[in-house]
């Protein structure tokens, strides 16, 4: 193996991208949902709507979005979808009504950026490793806890000082001039334009059973669309986007509702995606010895424990708790999201097929997010439909453990 691979510069893009990330309307979107509420006179279903907005026009867009990524690489791409994405931020500055905030989203969404799972951070790492693809997947996840300690907090001092409107514009213009200079400059395609292996292995190196020198066989998307499994993990991730749409987003308006201070609601947002980025990055060190499915499982579990304390929830510890085990579990299932398309149809088409099962996933998990703010609208409560989520969190913990390999011969890319 050479000394120094180049795939570790772009881990260290990708983190760099994942730490700006927390500042970009993604964890910390939760802190404008009040004020901007309070200001504008809008219900809490339009942002669940706009959040569920910008989730499908991802998953329309997403199959074709991979497959530009897959044949051009992250370079050009992703600076221009952050460009466009911080675009739309700015303008959604200068919202003054429902329809505005959720074309902002919509917009947003097509551009693929800042929407879970995003393709421009997983998909370049699967390109350029497979044997160490947990670690440098663990080391791109150091950069949530670092942005949201940083970014999450200072979303909430600049709401407090200056207001939502010029918060937006500051969080815009720091991911601006730090994305795309980075991107431009250090962002490669995939190993072989440098004359390179995944994980740097020389031709001649001894790699693990399951591979051809160094390429690992790989599903084409016709031929991972044949196998259950690729159905299975869709209705999975469906479930944990629709249960997750119903709390993630409303539960930071929701512990403001209950009178707590918005500075430690933020404290314990940022401390939540302080859990999850640790999580992640202990995952990948784990997987290579735990199977993914039990992780996964476990982390499904976590999620339905911090998702029943958030109901009851009332004081700043309380609500502590329940943020840092709900952090465990999106970090456990944040990590396996990435891998897990790669782990069972390879890394040469993990792109497009990772993109083709966004349309149905968020399809069905965008529901979730409008729905819960729509019964709040109606009722003055979240817990009936959090309820709902966190049985089907629930169920999403055992589909996992079922689910089986593809059955599909593989193919030699």
């Amino acid at each position: 193996m050479s000394k120094f691979f180049y795939g570790w510069v772009i881990v260290g893009v990708m983190g760099i991208i994942s730490f700006v990330g927390m500042g970009l309307l993604s964890l910390n979107f939760g802190l404008f949902i009040k004020p901007m509420g309070e200001d504008l006179g809008i219900g809490r279903a339009t942002f669940g709507l706009a959040q569920s907005s910008m989730m499908i026009s991802a998953a329309i867009s997403a199959p074709f979005v991979g497959h530009l990524i897959d044949r051009f690489g992250p370079r050009i791409l992703l600076p221009l979808a952050a460009t466009i994405t911080i675009g739309a931020i700015f303008f959604l500055s200068f919202s003054k009504n429902s329809w505005q905030i959720v074309s902002v989203f919509i917009i947003m969404g097509f551009m693929n950026f800042n929407n879970p799972g995003n393709m421009f951070v997983s998909v370049p790492i699967v390109k350029w490793f497979v044997i160490n693809r947990g670690k440098a997947f663990s080391f791109v996840s150091l950069g949530i806890p670092i942005g949201a300690i940083v970014f999450i907090p200072l979303t909430q001092y600049f709401i407090n000082k200056f207001g939502w409107e010029s918060s937006l514009i500051y969080m815009g213009f720091l991911g601006l001039v730090i994305i795309v200079p980075v991107s431009l400059i250090f962002l490669r395609r995939e190993p072989k334009d440098m004359g390179l292996n995944p994980d740097g292995l020389l031709n001649d190196e001894f790699v693990p059973d399951g591979f051809e020198g160094s390429m690992e066989k790989s599903f084409t998307l016709r031929e991972s669309v044949g196998t259950y499994t690729y159905w299975q993990l869709i209705v999975i991730f469906a479930l944990f986007y629709f249960a997750i749409g119903t709390i993630a987003l409303h539960r930071i308006p929701a512990f403001m509702d209950r009178g707590l201070d918005p500075t430690l609601v933020s404290i314990s947002t940022a401390f939540d995606a302080v859990c999850a980025g640790i999580t992640s990055f202990i995952v990948g060190f784990l997987v290579s010895k735990i199977n993914s499915r039990w992780i996964a499982s476990a982390s499904f579990i976590c999620l339905v424990v911090a998702s029943v304390i958030t109901i009851y929830a009332f004081s700043f510890w309380v609500m502590f708790v329940s943020m840092a085990i709900f952090g465990v579990g999106i970090g456990g299932l944040m990590f396996i999201q990435n891998y897990i398309w790669a782990e069972q149809f390879g890394r040469e088409h993990v792109g497009a097929i990772k993109g083709s099962s966004y349309l149905l996933i968020m399809l069905i998990g965008g529901i979730g997010a409008p729905l819960a703010g729509y019964v709040y609208d109606q009722i003055g409560s979240y817990n009936f439909v959090w309820w709902i989520g966190i049985c089907l969190l629930f169920l999403a913990s055992i589909l996992i453990l079922v689910n089986k390999s593809p059955q599909t011969k593989l193919t030699q890319t």
